[in-house]
């Protein structure tokens, strides 16, 4: 479950139709069919009883106004999710009673999703996607980060770059696994615990993660890897960026350095 911010009361669910980007409802869908025009970037796709994704809304007031219209043409989406959302659509999904919520990474939602909407509790759910949790550890040593080259007998991201990672088993702690991990793919034993980070939801390789982030001192600078690994490097953040990390890794590295 994704959890965002309430704009419009109500619940829909219906199949995902997603816009990268900012849209107007002023131009961006013809009324009487219910379906998105050539602006749109998505022309033809019918918008009654989906939940339409998208950035923010844009253009003109009368946006709003174009919201009620659907209502009465019995062309209304099933829910409206944002990024952001912004007062143009808002107030048009209030005025139409199209359950909204916004605060979302529409990221994590594709075309044809099943998404239901819950916009009492500003909530979002991905209906028949399971999440996967995964810890994910970055180990800092006097100023550098640790990254460790994944092999191709891994289940995911081969040949990628990352931080410690593993998944979290049933009955244990993220915090345990983080441990776990650590000593059985680097051999470290006892690293300091800087701090815990947010939890991170991405979606890669067709699946959804949960990925719960730790910031580790680590004892030593020297590693043995296990089979997990082919290689490793203790990198500053700007030569992070030149290697193929794994999704998410980049921004993680980012945020602890700030």
């Amino acid at each position: 479950m994704l959890q965002g911010r309430s704009i419009s009361k109500g619940k829909g669910r219906g199949k995902a139709l997603v816009i990268n980007g900012p849209f107007s409802f002023l131009g961006g869908v013809d009324v009487p069919s219910g379906k998105l025009t050539v602006g749109s970037g998505k022309e033809g796709e019918v918008l009654k009883d989906r939940v339409f994704v998208f950035t923010q809304g844009k253009g003109s007031t009368v946006g709003s106004y174009t919201i009620m219209d659907l209502k009465k043409h019995g062309n209304l989406p099933a829910a409206i999710i944002n990024q952001s959302a912004e007062t143009i659509v808002a107030t048009g999904a209030v005025m139409a009673n199209v359950p909204m919520v916004d605060g979302i990474d529409i990221g994590l939602i594709q075309d044809g999703d099943e998404v239901e909407v819950d916009g009492d509790a500003g909530s979002v759910s991905l209906i028949g996607l399971d999440e996967t949790a995964v810890v994910t550890c970055v180990m800092e040593y006097e100023g550098r980060y640790l990254i460790v080259k994944r092999s191709d007998k891994v289940s995911t991201n081969k040949l990628k770059w990352a931080g410690i990672s593993g998944y979290i088993e049933k009955g244990e702690t993220p915090l345990e696994t983080a441990y776990k991990e650590i000593s059985e793919e680097v051999q470290m034993e006892n690293p300091k615990l800087i701090r815990i980070l947010p939890v991170i939801h991405i979606r890669a390789e067709g699946r959804s993660w949960a990925i719960h982030p730790f910031h580790f001192q680590a004892p030593t600078d020297k590693v043995v890897l296990d089979w997990e690994a082919t290689d490793y490097k203790w990198v500053t953040l700007a030569e992070a960026d030149t290697y193929d990390l794994v999704n998410g890794f980049r921004q993680l590295l980012k945020d602890i350095a700030q």
